[in-house]
């Protein structure tokens, strides 16, 4: 099985944004049901766009949305109801039209969950086209650089 980095590559940068388990995001076994770690995953990208790039209403208004087209996830320990996770995110690699993120998601210190998504930027109609060059500048620059904490 792949193992996927549990942290940002030194320089790049992170938002970490932590998440209380409800009860409804448990299952029969009373731990996380699997499929919601995507959910976490998103919530994360969406405020590390928020600050690091833009947000992502911006994107929209460009006509531009990013259609997850991989995800990958290694469960290396189950986490429950009111656990407070931390959810931590970096980007990958960005090209012409597509982007990499990754996650950490940690429980008191400890690593549960680890994982990859990738994104095709796409138009209204769903058609692939690229990410604006300014954008992708961006993209690439905070991705070698932490962020300014005030």
């Amino acid at each position: 099985m792949r193992d996927f980095p549990k942290k940002p590559r030194d320089g790049a940068a992170a938002t970490t944004v932590k998440h209380r388990v409800a009860f409804y995001e448990t299952d029969a076994m009373g731990i996380v049901h699997h499929a919601n770690y995507v959910h976490f995953f998103e919530r994360a990208r969406v405020q590390w766009l928020d600050d690091h790039d833009q947000p992502y209403s911006l994107y929209v208004e460009q006509g531009i949305h990013f259609a997850t087209t991989r995800v990958e996830i290694h469960y290396r320990g189950s986490t429950r109801f009111d656990d407070v996770l931390c959810v931590t995110t970096w980007l990958e690699w960005v090209r012409g039209a597509s982007l990499a993120m990754g996650y950490c998601i940690e429980l008191a210190g400890e690593t549960k969950v680890t994982g990859k998504t990738e994104h095709a930027a796409v138009d209204l109609a769903g058609r692939v086209r690229r990410i604006p060059r300014d954008r992708r500048e961006n993209l690439g620059t905070v991705a070698s650089r932490p962020l300014a904490v005030p």
